[in-house]
């Protein structure tokens, strides 16, 4: 299907929304963990160890920013600095068990955190947010692989 003007439309709407739902659910668990600490741990889980300067790209930060983000989540025992494989001077950055803890308790908190203003959604509409939910997932996925496979390539 070619892009058409309903469909730049709702994939603009859903951005937003995506977004504002995500500041509100934060807003209400009251959390003063950065988002940036979040959407880090979230890459490494999601894309396995990666080099820091990489992971600044991916967390959309700037390396020294990334710098400190990744010293503090040392510190709090969440990701580990492993050697890199393809160059020993290099280290990779990796989340550990206690890292993937505590994201899922926060991926957690923010559901709960939204439960009360959904809790009313009928059958169907909560059908539709499933599909929606797998429909982004599966091209979000093949955009990764996609990635993936490019970055290999050169």
């Amino acid at each position: 299907m070619p892009e058409t003007p309903e469909l730049h439309q709702i994939l603009g709407d859903l951005v937003v929304a995506a977004h504002r739902l995500t500041r509100l659910a934060a807003r209400v668990t009251g959390s003063t963990e950065s988002p940036a600490t979040w959407r880090t741990l979230s890459v490494l889980q999601t894309s396995g160890p990666m080099r820091l300067g990489e992971l600044a790209t991916q967390s959309r930060v700037s390396q020294p920013t990334m710098t400190k983000i990744v010293r503090n989540l040392v510190d709090a025992e969440w990701v580990k600095r492993i050697a890199d494989t393809d160059d020993a001077r290099a280290w990779q950055i990796a989340v550990t068990d206690k890292g993937a803890q505590a994201l899922q308790e926060w991926r957690d908190e923010l559901s709960a955190a939204l439960v009360p203003m959904f809790s009313d959604l009928s059958d169907d509409e909560l059908a539709a947010m499933r599909s929606t939910v797998q429909i982004i997932g599966s091209r979000v996925d093949l955009s990764n692989a996609a990635s993936a496979a490019l970055a290999g390539s050169r």
